[in-house]
């Protein structure tokens, strides 16, 4: 300690235990920096500096009867701050164990859900689809039995039926347009009945 902080501490050190909380303060102020700056080069990656800067004044201040005047006061509030540092190293520990032993659990139950969501999801929407394509005309319901269930070209689907290829795309388009509102439709009256 250099001679200034000895300085402080005699004149201070007793005050602070009487519990003058002016004295208290000084301490603080005066001891802060250095605190802080070895707390934060000492602290586990991923722990609180800040938070355990505070621990330690605040450990070091409720145990104020306890130091010695006339000691190295940094000393004592250094052997603090290393333990409220192997605290917060320790809680680290127990978090990432935790995190390792139940997070692919959590990870697995949500992706559970999720699936079982999405099922019910597809489930409404091919029910809608197949409500949209009996809701066709005959001549669109076999467009479209020859194009997704027959899995017939396009040029044999113009050749069938007596069109040019474009014509068949073209109405396939707007039949894939017809059946994507119907569906929106479906589920937006779907939701509304829920509600």
């Amino acid at each position: 300690m250099d001679t200034g902080e000895e300085d402080l501490a005699e004149s201070v050190y007793r005050e602070a235990q009487a519990g003058d909380q002016v004295a208290l303060e000084t301490i603080v102020r005066f001891h802060q920096r250095p605190i802080r700056a070895w707390i934060a080069a000492h602290c586990p990656a991923g722990g609180d500096a800040d938070d355990v800067a505070q621990r330690t004044f605040i450990a070091a201040l409720t145990r104020i009867a306890e130091f010695e005047v006339g000691t190295r006061f940094r000393a004592w509030l250094y052997t603090i701050a290393r333990y409220q540092v192997m605290t917060e190293a320790t809680r680290l520990r127990r978090l990432a164990d935790y995190h390792s032993r139940y997070a692919p659990e959590l990870l697995s139950r949500e992706l559970e859900r999720r699936a079982e969501e999405a099922d019910d999801t597809s489930a409404r929407q091919v029910h809608h689809l197949r409500a949209c394509i009996e809701g066709l005309q005959d001549r669109l319901q076999e467009l479209i039995g020859w194009r997704y269930t027959e899995e017939i070209p396009l040029a044999e689907m113009a050749e069938r039926s007596g069109r040019s290829v474009s014509a068949i795309k073209k109405q396939l388009w707007l039949t894939r347009r017809k059946l994507q509102a119907c569906i929106e439709a479906k589920r937006a009256s779907a939701s509304g009945e829920m509600i």
